[in-house]
């Protein structure tokens, strides 16, 4: 044998050694996971993880039990703690971990820090101070936040920009109207405009303002929406029509609008309605908070049943200990409960396991058989199917959760597979409605994408749309292929041509609902693969290029919620579990098992393992509105590594099949 035949084969011995040992260390890894979720599991039969935000919640809560009237100290005392326990070491308070202080954040906790009584010359609240004001201070806040402002009679109701109720009697006649605005929008908007009629402002017990936090001092001068420097601009059209609203909000107040007391009739009984069957109005925090300020402002009393729930449920959503409270967004039952059992069965667990099968029984009878709001931009002759994130949110079955729990109860029968079946036909059947006019699928709603909504001026939290994106998109493409649809298949030739005209330049993908071009990649890579296009595809080489380049010192990846912000930054941060599960999935659709890109960040998930089977992740990777609200799923650091693991130790037993 000669010398370089004798090296070849001493290269080759070495690298099946190498990937022996790490299928068996793999293989380890996986069973501690296995033990640690399965351990997990709620009430034996779903799972949930806590969704960690900012600070924000807990401050408007306080502001919100001030405006009551009614504050609890001891509670009180609780959330100041976890509020100080958020600030940064310059004062200021952040909406991301690891990023820069942010305005609204900042000033609500120095609000909320006030109105608790912690002195002005507190040293905490003199960096907090300069922070606000080095950031612009009470002008630059968002609308929502100078409503809340304005409630407590610290912000002029004049320079709030005008949440008209009429426009919910606006049809779909008109180009601009109530159902344009995203599912979500639409929840936070219809208890503000009662709150815009009755500007509830109440004098507070113990009298304050924020007059420090105007960097020249309060002037109205400065509070005046902005203009875009050129004269005819749709946002200058809005400005204007603002101004009119105010106009009429003077007739309105004195029962002369024409068309405000039917709009108030109309927001009520819509908002009372969509209390049913969920957990609060939407289920989500700023919709259940606006409309128990919305109940009280029409005149419900403390001991009404409506007010009741709506306190309840927004209860539902605290956690409380001897020394902290904090508050969650809404739950995630639905959504962590799918995704896990796709992991568990994914990385090995039997199909009759009993903790499987509770599991997708449970999703099965989470189906929302109703047709709730989706049907206004989706007026097709389907039957209703379809799942929420939360516990109960009928009216709003949305599209990404559908596409999760369809491919988790493919994975197990149950013990009455006619059942599972009847209910994942109806749910694909359903899902597939959804398809945009060009090609994509959205959130919840179906083409929710005319620009021109995002010019009004209560548009400044970034959520005025819902619209179509590339990992919802190539989530559902996963399934499909999963289901055995072919590429010249006609929703999925459009669905492809979405993808490919979604690429960044440098070949990745931008992420909508997860942190950031590496989720928006590793999903696209992931249903492209699935549905059968192939991986020597140019613009997919492109996407494998720029994950191995983005890949950290020590194997892994991360990226932070700047990206939002500056793409300059895409592919930069800590290494995180989540993240580096999906760059390895997104690795392991190329089929190459020795790639050392792949092989080192299947190295780090096992080495970052705790030996509880967990692993631990600090960095906040989901998202929720871009720019301005991010949710940390605790669920993400254990379920994504233990998928991508299996992900990886099937490519490795396929090529050994091979072989």
């Amino acid at each position: 044998m000669s010398l370089s035949s004798r090296q070849f084969v001493s290269e080759h011995e070495e690298k099946t050694s190498f990937l022996a040992n790490l299928k068996h260390r793999l293989c380890q890894t996986v069973e501690r996971s296995h033990q640690f979720l399965i351990g997990e599991q709620i009430d034996d039969h779903y799972w949930v993880g806590e969704l960690m935000v900012d600070s924000t919640l807990v401050s408007d809560m306080i502001c919100y039990h001030h405006w009551n009237g009614k504050v609890d100290e001891v509670w009180q005392r609780k959330a100041i703690n976890h509020i100080l326990s958020m600030q940064l070491p310059d004062g200021g308070w952040n909406i991301y971990y690891g990023g820069p202080p942010e305005v609204n954040a900042t000033i609500k906790a120095y609000l909320a820090l006030k109105l608790a009584g912690v002195p002005e010359t507190d040293k905490r609240m003199l960096r907090a101070r300069e922070v606000a004001l080095n950031l612009g201070g009470v002008p630059r806040m968002n609308t929502f936040s100078k409503l809340y402002l304005a409630l407590l009679g610290l912000f002029p109701w004049k320079h709030v920009p005008t949440i008209p109720c009429e426009v919910i009697l606006i049809g779909k006649w008109f180009h601009v109207n109530f159902h344009e605005m995203s599912n979500w929008t639409r929840s936070m908007l219809v208890p503000l405009s009662i709150i815009n009629h009755f500007k509830p402002t109440r004098k507070l017990k113990n009298p304050i303002d924020l007059d420090e936090l105007y960097p020249e001092g309060f002037n109205e001068r400065d509070l005046a929406l902005r203009r875009d420097p050129k004269r005819i601009t749709w946002r200058n059209f809005f400005i204007y029509l603002d101004r009119l609203h105010r106009f009429a909000e003077w007739f309105a107040q004195n029962g002369l609008h024409p068309f405000r007391r039917r709009a108030l009739e109309r927001s009520e009984a819509w908002m009372l309605e969509r209390f049913e069957g969920s957990n609060g109005l939407a289920a989500i925090f700023p919709a259940m908070l606006n409309s128990l300020i919305a109940l009280k402002a029409l005149g419900y009393p403390d001991d009404h049943p409506q007010v009741k729930r709506a306190e309840r449920e927004l209860k539902n959503l605290e956690h409380e200990t001897e020394t902290s409270v904090w508050i969650e967004p809404c739950l995630s039952p639905v959504w962590d409960t799918a995704i896990t059992c796709i992991c568990l069965r994914e990385s090995g667990v039997p199909e009759d396991h009993p903790a499987l099968v509770r599991a997708t029984e449970w999703l099965i009878s989470k189906e929302i058989r109703f047709r709730g709001d989706w049907y206004y931009k989706n007026p097709v002759e389907v039957e209703p199917s379809g799942w929420v994130f939360e516990h109960e949110n009928k009216w709003n079955p949305d599209v990404d959760d559908t596409a999760m729990v369809l491919m988790a109860l493919r994975l197990t029968p149950t013990t009455d597979i006619a059942r599972r079946d009847a209910c994942f036909k109806r749910g694909l059947d359903w899902l597939l409605t959804f398809q945009c006019r060009d090609g994509g699928w959205a959130a919840f709603d179906k083409d929710c994408t005319k620009s021109i909504m995002e010019k009004v001026p209560f548009a400044d939290h970034n959520a005025m749309l819902d619209p179509e994106c590339a990992d919802i998109t190539a989530r559902i493409l996963e399934l499909l292929g999963y289901e055995g649809f072919s590429l010249d298949h006609p929703q999925v030739v459009k669905a492809v041509d979405y993808l490919r005209s979604q690429q960044e330049p440098d070949g990745s993908w931008y992420g909508r609902w997860g942190v950031n071009y590496v989720y928006g990649t590793w999903q696209v890579l992931r249903g492209l693969n699935a549905i059968g296009v192939p991986s020597e595809e140019s613009f997919l080489q492109a996407a494998r290029t720029w994950l191995e380049r983005i890949q950290n010192a020590d194997g892994g990846w991360g990226e932070r919620c700047n990206t939002y912000d500056d793409p300059v930054f895409k592919g930069q941060g800590p290494s995180t579990p989540s993240q580096t599960a999906w760059a390895v999935m997104g690795l392991c659709t190329f089929g190459d098992r020795q790639s050392p890109s792949l092989t080192r960040g299947v190295q780090h998930l096992i080495d970052t393992q705790n030996a509880d089977g967990s692993w631990t992740e600090h960095e906040t990777t989901g998202t929720g509105f871009p720019k301005v609200f991010y949710l940390k799923y605790d669920m993400y650091r254990n379920t994504w590594p233990l998928l991508a693991l299996a992900t990886y130790r099937q490519l490795l037993e396929d090529q050994t099949n091979l072989s």
